[in-house]
This record gives structure tokens, sequence and C-alpha cells, in this order.
């Protein structure tokens, strides 16, 4: 499931940067994330930069684009395919994931 910006941004841009994926950038009146490169940092974090940055919190989990882990991951290593670490990672499945840190709870 990519993560999308909500309408209660309020344009800060603190979320850009925190993006593996380059998916973030600035909209007409709000930042944006393009889903096609949204893998919620399946392979980089335990959890989603954006969400875990946002002041406002209005990085959330976009119902309309559901996605497993295995097709974020596999998205991840298409987005950057010169990663050697990230892809010993997903091979070996100690990648980060919120996923995995849900189940732990």
């Amino acid at each position: 499931m990519a993560t999308r910006i909500t309408s209660d941004c309020i344009n800060c841009g603190a979320c850009e940067p925190q993006c593996p994926n380059k998916a973030i950038s600035a909209g007409e009146d709000i930042f944006v994330i393009n889903p096609d490169l949204c893998t919620e940092c399946v392979g980089f974090r335990d959890n989603e930069a954006c969400q875990a940055i946002c002041p406002v919190e209005c990085c959330l989990p976009d119902p309309d684009r559901r996605e497993t882990e295995e097709q974020l991951a596999a998205k991840a290593l298409r987005l950057h395919p010169d990663d050697p670490a990230l892809a010993e990672r997903i091979a070996s499945g100690t990648f980060p994931s919120r996923f995995r840190k849900r189940l732990k709870k």
C-alpha cells in the first residue's frame, strides 16, 4: 500500500529528503507521493520515514493502493538495481519493513 499525503499537509517539506526512493515532491499546494516509487520504505526502514518525520501526521496509507511486503520489496529492487546491500538484505530476508515491526508486537 503506497503512502499518500493528505490535504492536511502544511507544505513544510520535512518528508521529501527522508524518502529513499525520491517518491516525494512538491505539488501545487502540498507535497505529493508518486505511488509508483513508494515502497513504504520496505528494505530501508522499519517504518515509513515520511510518517515518522511529519509534524501534522498527514502521511497515511493509501487504501486504494494495497501492496504486500513482497511486492514492495520487489519494487525496491527495481528502483535500486545498483544497490548490492539492499539486494542482499532482501535475498536473505533480513530487510527492515513495517510489516515485520507489527509482527513483533
